[in-house]
Formats: structure tokens, C-alpha cells, sequence
């Protein structure tokens, strides 16, 4: 078996790994570098993002706002962000001929709304700067000697000064970096949704609203579009909780009881008020015929139904615990969780390289000398909406500028 040499290895054919490559090889005509990608095709989680269309960053410029998308990693991305941000993200792309537009929610794709423009720009700027892509390298073992890093993959073995490891939550890897020395933190699931099986819920698939949401017993919660599912309950809002909860949730192996507000902000005390108003101006009218709140009525006679009043009953015969009963369903209603599911393609997960042995300005380990990481093999995770592809930008230009500055 022959030794290749490269300058630079970047292990991981994925966003973070495609933009490192890219960047050192732009910035430094004539250095070698080298991308090792385990499976046949590489980008495979670019092309499958967004639902195709790859939500490539978010339209928040602010690096102090942008932190508070991550669950874990907010501390240590302030710097980053300050050096490479959501702004930085969109003029390398428009230097690369591919403009980007920004949606109502912030989310920023490609103007051809097609995951392939964003694959097809990286395998162009790969080849015009002479990166050499190689496919089927599925790493055996990577072996720090004196001034060089040995890396045996399936077929090969390679030689290079520099080594990026942009692997993503690949657990084979993580245990060669902790054989290196690093602390790994178990990995979880990030983004899910919730497996809720409730009367109240059964028929409404495909029912959205804006609410808060709570777990029981633990000091989390979070806001936003809930969307009932045949399966429970998605939609923002729960894969905030989902996120910031990762841990905790792990812990209670996913069985636990969520608190719903249908009414976001009003709790139950001025709910109650809003609900004795309702029944003196509305005496005569049938309570479940129409919502009084702004959401879908197939919810309002579900929660009305759920509270003991029947269908036909008028505002002036529904009694004060029947009130009571329909005030904690609207803004403290409990829901069992058995489980979670897997939210479209986005494998987000919580775990990987310990953030304290990495050196936030380099993007290089404070450990071992010459080893480089970009992107989700870190112990970095984020909120959907382009906040993960936005962290692996950031951190493989900062890991391209550090190995860039040493040739």
C-alpha cells in the first residue's frame, strides 16, 4: 500500500468539510488538498436539507443575536460569528455565483429553490482550486507521528501536515479523536417531535397554532407554531423545547408530560375572565360553534368537548366548573409523551468533541497540535432554520484561515 501525501487532509465530504477544503485551496494556490469522503457520493446531507432546497444560512447578522439559536454552543460561537457571520456567508456565495434569498421567517435558500445549486457551486469551486475529492475512504485509523498525521482508510494510507476532521456525529470517529485524547460528549438526539396519543388531538392532523409549550417538572419551555401530526405534535415550537431539551429528555427516555397554552401568552386566570365575558355576551349562542381565540375551530370543539360541555350547549347553561375545566384545557393543557420522532431528514445531534479543548479562534485542538474540526463532529447543535449549515461555515473558515496563516 502507498503512502499519499497531502498538505492538508479534510476528513468528511459534508458542508463543513467541502468549505474548509475550498477556502484553504483558494487562499493557497499550490497547496494539496485532499477531501476524504467514506460514502460513494459526497454533500448526501446537503442535497437532502430543506426538504431539497437547503436552507443555507439565516438572515440574522448580529452575532450577539445569532448565538441564541444554539442549544449548545452559544458561549463559544460569539467570537466565530464575529469573524464569520450569516452577512460573510452570502457574499462567498455571490463570489461563487450563487445568490440566495431570504424568506418571511428568516430562512435563506438558493434563488433556484434546488439543494443541487448549492452541491453542484461546491464541486465546481473544488475542482477550479484543485481540491482532489476521493470517495469510498472509510477511515480505519488516524495516527499522530512526529511531524505528520497517518491516516488509514479502507484502501489507502495518507500522509499530511494538517488534518480537518469534518466527520459529523459519526461515533467510529468520535472514538479515534478520544483515542487521541479528547473528551467526547454522548451524543443525543436534537430535533425531534413528540409521539402523543390523546382523544383530543386524533382527528385534528394537520391543525396549527401558535402556543407555549412546557415540560412538566423541568424549567423548559419555549414558543411558537404547534402543528398536530398523526403521530403528536411538531411544528417550531416543540423542536425548540425538543432542542434546548435534548439532554433532559434523553434522560426521562422520552416519557414525559408537556403543558400547552393554545393561547401562548394569556394564563388561566385571565383566560377565565375572557371565558365569563364570553358567557355573559354570548348567552344565548352554542358554545362549540365557533372560536372565540385565534385558532382553528376543529381545536376549540375539541378542547370544549374535552371540558365536559357538549356540542349544543348555549354559553348561559355551561357552569363555573365547566368554565374552570375549559380555562386549564386552553392555557395549561397536559399531554402524555411516549416518545419521539425523527423531524423529515434533519439528524441533529447533541454531543461530540468537548468544546473546552478547542480553540474557538483556530478551530484547532488544544490537545493534539495539527488537528483541526468544522462543523457537527463538535458538541455544537442548533434550532432548524440554517443555524447548522451557518456553524459549519463559520468553523471551517476559521479552521482554512488557521492552516492558511501556516504555509
Amino acid at each position: 500500500m502507498s503512502n499519499r501525501k497531502f498538505d492538508v487532509i479534510v476528513a468528511g465530504g459534508g458542508a463543513a468539510g467541502f468549505f474548509t477544503a475550498i477556502n484553504i485551496a483558494e487562499a493557497k494556490p499550490g497547496v494539496k488538498v485532499a477531501i476524504l469522503e467514506r460514502g460513494k457520493e459526497v454533500l448526501g446531507k446537503v442535497r437532502i436539507s430543506g426538504g431539497g432546497r437547503c436552507n443555507v444560512t439565516h438572515a440574522c447578522f448580529v452575532p450577539d443575536d445569532l448565538v441564541k439559536y444554539y442549544p449548545r454552543g452559544e458561549k463559544e460561537l460569539k467570537g466565530p460569528f464575529n469573524h464569520f457571520c450569516s452577512g460573510d456567508t452570502i457574499e462567498w456565495f455571490a463570489k461563487h455565483d450563487v445568490e440566495l434569498k431570504i424568506e418571511e421567517d428568516g430562512r435563506m435558500f438558493p434563488v433556484t429553490d434546488n439543494s443541487q445549486t448549492i452541491v453542484d457551486c461546491f464541486i465546481k469551486a473544488a475542482k477550479k482550486s484543485g481540491v482532489e475529492v476521493i470517495t469510498g475512504q472509510s477511515l480505519q485509523s488516524i495516527i499522530k507521528t512526529t511531524n505528520a498525521w497517518e491516516i488509514n482508510t479502507s484502501g489507502e494510507k495518507y500522509l499530511t501536515a494538517h488534518l480537518v476532521m469534518a466527520t459529523g456525529s459519526n461515533p467510529k470517529v468520535w472514538e479515534m479523536i478520544r483515542g487521541l485524547g479528547h473528551t467526547i460528549v454522548p451524543p443525543v438526539p436534537s430535533l425531534f417531535t413528540f409521539n402523543i396519543k390523546d382523544s383530543r388531538i386524533q382527528n385534528l392532523m394537520g391543525v396549527s397554532a401558535m402556543a407555549s409549550v412546557k415540560v412538566k417538572g423541568l424549567k423548559l419551555e419555549a414558543s411558537g407554531p404547534l402543528l398536530i401530526t398523526h403521530w403528536g405534535m411538531s411544528g417550531p415550537g416543540i423542536l425548540r423545547l425538543s432542542a434546548w431539551g435534548a439532554r433532559e429528555l434523553a434522560a426521562k427516555n422520552y416519557q414525559f408530560t408537556l403543558l400547552v397554552n393554545w393561547l401562548n401568552e394569556t394564563d388561566t386566570d385571565d383566560c377565565l375572565g375572557q371565558l365569563k365575558q364570553l358567557k355573559q355576551e354570548h348567552a344565548k349562542k352554542q358554545v362549540g360553534k365557533k372560536s372565540p381565540f385565534d385558532f382553528p375551530n376543529r381545536l376549540w370543539e375539541s378542547l370544549v368537548a374535552a371540558s365536559g360541555i357538549s356540542a349544543d350547549m348555549r354559553w348561559a347553561d355551561v357552569n363555573a366548573n365547566q368554565l374552570q375545566s375549559l380555562a386549564l384545557q386552553l392555557t395549561n393543557a397536559e399531554f402524555s409523551v411516549n416518545g419521539k420522532s425523527t423531524f423529515k431528514e434533519e439528524f441533529v445531534t447533541a454531543g461530540g468533541v468537548e468544546l473546552k479543548e478547542v480553540n474557538f479562534k483556530t478551530m484547532e485542538s488544544k490537545i493534539v497540535p495539527n488537528l483541526y474540526f468544522a462543523g457537527e463532529i463538535l458538541n455544537i447543535d442548533a434550532i432548524t432554520g440554517g443555524f447548522n449549515f451557518q456553524n459549519a461555515w463559520t468553523g471551517g473558515f476559521l479552521a482554512a484561515e488557521a492552516i492558511v496563516g501556516k504555509f
